[in-house]
């Protein structure tokens, strides 16, 4: 008889929200909470990483964010042109924004409510990184460990992304919305991140970027998450507060979160485990794959 439960997807009602969530492995075992970046459904954690827990024991949990794939999707409007709004940011001034990731951070805590898990290990990637730093040091006796991903504190002295990026994370000149503009533009902007040292199959993703949009596609959100990034502003305060066993794991190629983010969220947490790995960009290439699960299982077994 097999011990592990296969995935099972529901909605879930947390912090006035409702939630996409999929959990899967053992119902017994420590549960791993994984926390995804912007803009990025659930589904493109990879199956193989997911697993890697799971064979360890682990009941894995992964779920859509607030504005994404098949999670609450908010309405308010944005007001201010995006390059402005990053200007501000950069400058240390306040953003307005409907919500911040203090907000997500208190989604993480009230989905664990409400699944009735007391203590969680935490993944996040990238958006997802930040939203866990918070959660770890907010609620340190929710977190057994924290895994952080090509992630950053969000300070604005921290080098920007490339140039090129700069634009597309704006959404400047975006244009169409049926499935081969979105899938076109958005294998472009994967092109830009991928790791150079571990560059993907074309056709592999864009069978996930067309799987994606028909899954949903909301770019609203999309914009309303950047927005909560910018208005949330540094979270250095917050992340050398944390206590709990940490892992960092980045890339020296990555255009998007610079390595430097890594070298400081080192700084600020002088217990932490840092992996800075060649090749890698701002992506989760299937040869890592068995080396992201290997650093994060071995920091759940301290937590």
């Amino acid at each position: 008889m097999n011990q592990f439960s296969e995935p099972e997807i529901r909605q879930v009602q947390a912090n006035g929200l409702t939630f996409c969530v999929e959990s899967r492995g053992h119902p017994d075992g420590e549960a791993v909470l994984f926390v995804m970046g912007l803009a990025a459904q659930m589904t493109l954690w990879p199956e193989a990483l997911l697993d890697a827990y799971v064979q360890a024991g682990y009941r894995v949990i992964r779920f859509d964010n607030r504005d994404i794939g098949l999670s609450s999707q908010l309405t308010d409007r944005l007001e201010g042109h995006p390059l402005a709004v990053m200007a501000r940011h950069r400058l240390g001034l306040p953003v307005q924004g409907p919500y911040t990731l203090q907000d997500m951070a208190v989604d993480v805590r009230s989905l664990l409510d409400a699944l009735a898990i007391e203590r969680a290990h935490l993944v996040g990637v990238s958006m997802g990184g930040m939203i866990s730093q918070l959660v770890a040091a907010r609620w340190p006796e929710r977190v057994g460990s924290v895994t952080l991903m090509m992630t950053s504190t969000n300070s604005p002295r921290l080098p920007m992304p490339h140039p090129k990026l700069i634009w597309k994370l704006a959404g400047v000149g975006a244009k169409g919305h049926d499935e081969a503009s979105v899938v076109k533009r958005s294998l472009t902007f994967w092109k830009a991140i991928q790791s150079p040292g571990y560059p993907p199959q074309e056709q592999v993703v864009k069978e996930r970027l067309v799987s994606n949009y028909r899954r949903s596609y909301h770019p609203a959100g999309i914009l309303r998450q950047t927005r909560a990034i910018l208005a949330t502003g540094s979270l250095s305060a917050f992340t050398r507060q944390i206590r709990v066993p940490t892992a960092i794991i980045h890339g020296n190629r990555d255009p998007l979160v610079r390595p430097v983010a890594a070298t400081q969220l080192k700084y600020l947490i002088p217990h932490a485990r840092l992996e800075m790995i060649e090749g890698l960009g701002h992506d989760l290439p299937e040869p890592l794959l068995a080396d992201f699960a290997r650093i994060g299982l071995e920091l759940a077994s301290q937590g």
